[in-house]
C-alpha cells in the first residue's frame, strides 16, 4: 500500500465515487445546485455535471459554496497512517498518528481490520502508508513472536482517565506473568470497579503492545480476548516458555 495521489479531476471523481477516507482534505469536491463544499467521503450523491474540485476550503468559499453540514469539512481531521502485515499470530493492523501508535489490531482479513479501523476514527483521514510505516510493522510482528521484548516506539494512546490508567497497569505486568482483573482494579485504585475494568481492557487500542492478554480470571483460567481466545493461549504460551 501506498499514499493514494488524486492527480486530476478523474482521480478525484473516483475518490468521490469511493467515499475515500484517504482523500479527506487532499481536495475539495464543489457541488453547484446545493451551494456547499464537501469532504470525499461525504455521504451526499452529486451528479459530475454538476461538481467542481478545488485544492483547498478557501477556495471553495472563495467560489461562493458554504460548508456542508453534513461531512462538515472544516472541522479538523487527524490523519492516521496504517497498513497491515503478515505476522505468526494472523494479520497486524497498525495505524500511527503523528505523535505514535494509535491502533495495533490483530486479525484474519484485510478488508475486516480496516473497517475496524474506520469503524473506531470516523472523523479521521486514513491513509494507507505500508513504505513509511517500515519500522512500526516490524516492531509489532517482532513484539509478538518475542514478547519480552520492549517497544521503543512512541504510542499515542486516548481514552478516559480509567481507560489509561488501566492501559498504563496492563503494560506494567511483566511478560510470563498474569493478573486478574481484581489485581488490575486494586492496581489502579478502584477495588470494585471489576467490570470497567474488564471493558477497559476489552477497548484496548494497542493489540499485544497493552498487553491485554496477560489479565485471566481469578481461578487462572482463560477470559474473553478481543482478537480470540486462540490468540491469547498462543501469546501467554510463548512468554511462559
Amino acid at each position: 500500500m501506498t499514499a493514494p495521489t488524486y492527480p486530476n479531476d478523474d482521480a478525484r471523481w473516483a475518490a468521490l465515487r469511493a467515499k475515500d477516507r484517504a482523500a479527506e482534505g487532499a481536495f475539495y469536491i464543489g457541488v453547484r445546485t446545493t451551494g456547499v463544499y464537501c469532504v470525499a467521503s461525504c455521504g451526499g450523491r452529486p451528479l459530475r455535471k454538476n461538481v467542481d474540485f478545488h485544492a483547498t476550503r478557501e477556495a471553495a468559499r472563495a467560489a461562493g459554496l458554504r460548508a456542508c453540514l453534513r461531512c462538515q469539512p472544516d472541522v479538523d481531521r487527524e490523519t492516521l497512517r496504517w497498513a497491515v502485515t503478515s505476522t505468526s499470530l494472523g494479520l497486524a493492523l497498525v495505524a500511527r498518528s503523528e505523535a505514535g501508535l494509535r491502533l495495533v489490531i490483530l486479525g484474519d482479513d484485510v478488508e475486516a481490520l480496516r473497517a475496524d479501523l474506520e469503524a473506531r476514527f470516523k472523523r479521521a483521514r486514513i491513509v494507507p502508508d505500508a513504505e513509511g510505516l517500515t519500522a512500526e510493522l516490524e516492531a509489532v510482528a517482532d513484539l509478538i513472536d518475542h514478547p519480552d521484548r520492549r517497544l521503543t516506539l512512541p504510542i499515542d494512546t486516548r481514552g478516559t482517565e480509567l481507560q489509561q490508567a488501566v492501559w498504563a497497569a496492563l503494560r506494567q505486568i511483566p511478560a510470563g506473568r498474569t493478573a486478574s482483573y481484581a489485581d488490575i482494579a486494586k492496581a489502579v485504585g478502584r477495588p470494585g470497579a471489576f467490570r470497567a475494568v474488564a471493558q477497559a481492557c476489552g477497548a484496548n487500542p494497542l493489540a499485544v503492545i497493552t498487553p491485554c492478554h496477560r489479565v485471566v480470571r481469578a481461578d487462572g483460567s482463560l477470559s474473553g480476548y478481543r482478537w480470540g481466545v486462540e490468540r491469547k493461549r498462543a501469546l501467554l504460551a510463548r512468554e511462559a516458555a
